[in-house]
């Protein structure tokens, strides 16, 4: 039987311009939405290791998760979002732009920020370091929608674009790929699509 990693994003955050973008919690519409997919545990098959990015909003995303599972987060700090301290809170529009210049120039520091290129080795080579010992069962990564398609790209075989991106919605979104073969099974899909599966099961 084949063994399955799942890369799940964070859902939607509570914005705040006085806060440090890796401080952010998940809002109201965030929680709601892990809090579905914990009522319905079973919806994430054989997992049984959850692993986390340290940021909080990525961590108020595994532990209700875990907590559904029986199990304990795995926080791996370096698996945080490209880091992006140079600038700090971008307003919306301004931060789009700067992101698709992130993702169209991949070795470039685009106003300070981490490379993509460095960004993509950084995850890679933690999801790469977690499954090395991994025996059995299914993982679930739980980070970021910029690392996340970065990841993606890597594995899938893409040049870093941000047409691989996990795109407009806030979050919430999830690919798996195959643990010994490293191949993604499909592109990004929203939490929402994980719960059917149980009910139909």
């Amino acid at each position: 039987m084949s063994r399955i990693a799942r890369y799940l994003t964070h859902p939607q955050v509570q914005v705040d311009p006085l806060v440090p973008v890796p401080e952010w919690s998940l809002n109201a519409v965030g929680h709601a939405r892990v809090a579905a997919l914990a009522a319905t545990p079973a919806a994430l098959g054989r997992t049984n290791r959850i692993i986390s990015s340290a940021e909080v909003k990525a961590l108020q995303t595994a532990h209700p998760l875990a907590d559904a599972l029986g199990l304990a987060v795995e926080t791996r700090p370096a698996m945080h979002e490209n880091d992006r301290s140079a600038t700090g809170f971008l307003p919306p529009d301004e931060f789009e732009r700067v992101a698709d210049q992130f993702f169209a120039h991949p070795t470039q520091s685009v106003r300070g920020w981490e490379t993509a290129q460095a960004a993509q080795a950084r995850i890679l080579a933690e999801v790469d370091a977690c499954l090395a010992g991994h025996a059995q069962g299914d993982v679930l990564f739980v980070g970021h929608g910029g690392v996340g398609t970065l990841l993606y790209c890597a594995l899938a075989g893409q040049p870093i674009d941000r047409r691989f991106d996990q795109g407009p919605g806030g979050g919430g979104c999830w690919f798996e790929f195959d643990i010994a073969t490293r191949k993604p099974a499909s592109g990004w899909q929203p939490i929402e699509t994980l719960l059917p599966s149980l009910t139909h099961s």
